[in-house]
């Protein structure tokens, strides 16, 4: 080889060097002894083994002030790249905390953008992994400028890719927001911290003594707040639960979610004894969707919060599907604002991604009180009324106990767009409960009788034989079979069989005004 060749090729393996660096050995070693993983070490983990190919390596940061014309690394804190996950493509940035705190300047903006565009180009999923101490301050007005361009990349993304956030160290100020567009949000239970003013400025202004965590660690987001899907011990953990979310969606919003083989499971035997008869006696809704999904499918988003409302992804004989189940051990499954905003972000999740949707009902009402209405509930539970009726990919109901008055409605009804209901023969499909209709309708009759409590009776007997059955809603074309448990499975997997060619669309308009 020319000596000339020989100098270029020993400069090249120099600056690789000094990228593969990072901040430095002393600064690798403060992650690890953190509980964390470097940026690369995250990317490799995150994709399957050997697939992983880095991007944008040698990009340095333009600032001169402040010093920074000393403190320049090649990457400028954040690594960028693609690979494949469970054999598909996907694009990632992991933020760098070794080099600058992670923090975010124009450069590092540059090469998040790069990457996001690469992925809508190619229909891929992003995946962003956040560990950093936010804007840059020597770099002024050019970082907050990164963060614009990187939510309107989130936006302009939203619904066409799958954008998952995970947030392994420090995510705050305006960086929150651009987690807080995308689909999902994983945080690590030890490390992660979201918030948008510290513990330090939230004392100022309050005197209250407050930590980091109190503020906006795990623990206070996926129950709390709502804003974290999923939480994780550790880094290695939640990356792979990253990976087992991007198995059951697909690539983009033109394709299907992938079919995997896997063991199928028909309990719906056990269901009498999962399901008590009695609509007052509570029960777990996860034994009913174990009871008929494939083996250890269903993978529950947001399980922490608003536990009224169950949501998650499962497979029927391989294929993804999306289900929304209210949770009877839990404020009875009534809806209330923060089970309507669950269900309604992940019904149009679906909806968006093409996963067909199964609703398990079993709903007494929306919550009532001052404290609801003040909140908002009407404002609030009219976006799950919009998401069901908005959406157009397959969805099936299945009415199991209660489905009483407006939230009867709010949970895949028919009028609302359901294209299948069953319901089982104990189900109840009414206005309100027998107690509370014969109250109105019946006072008149009670107070004129020789004996009201007799009368009381009388007219409870007569409005749960004629009303408080599944077979005038059947009559009425409001469901569609009064099936038995037994029967679960195999009407539910037929029902989205049948819908598997399902097309239709929605009028002409730029989009709906939800009501947010």
């Amino acid at each position: 080889m020319e000596q000339k060749w020989q100098e270029q090729m020993d400069r090249l393996e120099r600056r690789r060097k000094k990228i593969a660096e990072a901040g430095g050995e002393d600064r690798i070693a403060r992650q690890h002894s953190a509980g964390k993983l470097t940026a690369r070490e995250r990317m490799e983990a995150l994709f399957d083994d050997g697939t992983f190919v880095e991007t944008d390596q040698m990009i340095l940061s333009r600032a001169m002030d402040f010093g920074m014309d000393k403190k320049k690394k090649p990457g400028d804190g954040v690594v960028t790249g693609y690979g494949c996950i469970h054999g598909r493509t996907a694009f990632a940035a992991s933020q760098d905390f070794t080099v600058s705190g992670g923090s975010l300047g124009e450069a590092q903006a540059e090469k998040i953008c790069r990457a996001m565009e690469k992925a809508l180009d190619m229909k891929v999923p992003f995946i962003s992994i956040n560990d950093s101490g936010g804007a840059r301050i020597e770099e002024g007005i050019d970082s907050l400028a990164g963060y614009a361009k990187i939510f309107r990349m989130n936006t302009l993304c939203s619904g066409v890719i799958p954008q998952i956030s995970v947030i392994l160290g420090p995510c705050a100020g305006g960086a929150c927001y651009s987690p807080a567009i995308t689909d999902y949000i994983f945080m690590t239970q030890k490390n992660a911290q979201m918030y948008i003013t510290g513990p330090a400025v939230v004392k100022s202004v309050t005197g209250e003594v407050i930590s980091s965590a109190d503020l906006g660690g795990a623990s206070v987001h996926s129950s709390l707040s709502g804003v974290a899907h999923f939480v994780y011990e550790d880094d290695l953990s939640c990356l792979n639960g990253v990976r087992r979310l991007l198995g059951y969606l697909p690539q983009n919003n033109e394709e299907k979610p992938m079919t995997v083989p896997g063991r199928e499971k028909d309990e719906c035997v056990k269901l009498p004894d999962i399901v008590p008869v009695d609509s007052r006696r509570p029960y777990d809704v996860r034994r009913v969707i174990e009871a008929f999904a494939d083996e250890g499918s269903f993978f529950e988003v947001q399980a922490a919060f608003a536990r009224n409302l169950v949501v998650g992804f499962a497979r029927l004989s391989g294929e993804t599907i999306g289900i929304v189940a209210n949770q009877s051990s839990y404020m009875a499954g009534s809806l209330e604002i923060d089970a309507s905003d669950k269900g309604a972000r992940f019904i149009r999740f679906c909806d968006c991604f093409n996963i067909p949707i199964l609703t398990l009902v079993d709903v007494p009402a929306f919550l009532p009180g001052s404290q609801q209405e003040h909140g908002g509930i009407i404002r609030h539970g009219a976006k799950m009324l919009f998401a069901y009726c908005e959406a157009t990919v397959p969805k099936v109901g299945l009415i199991m106990r209660k489905a009483y008055g407006g939230a009867y409605i709010a949970m895949n009804s028919k009028g609302t767009g359901a294209d299948v209901v069953y319901a089982w023969p104990i189900a109840q499909i009414a206005v309100m409960g027998a107690a509370g209709a014969v109250s109105i309708i019946g006072r008149r009759a009670i107070e004129q009788a020789e004996d009201p409590t007799a009368k009381k009776e009388e007219l409870l007997d007569e409005y749960n034989h004629k009303f408080m059955n599944p077979y005038i809603a059947a009559e009425h074309g409001y469901v569609d079979e009064v099936i038995t448990p037994e029967e679960t499975r195999s009407r539910i997997a037929g029902a989205f069989r049948m819908l598997r060619t399902k097309k239709r669309g929605l009028p002409a308009k730029k989009h709906g005004n939800i009501p947010l």
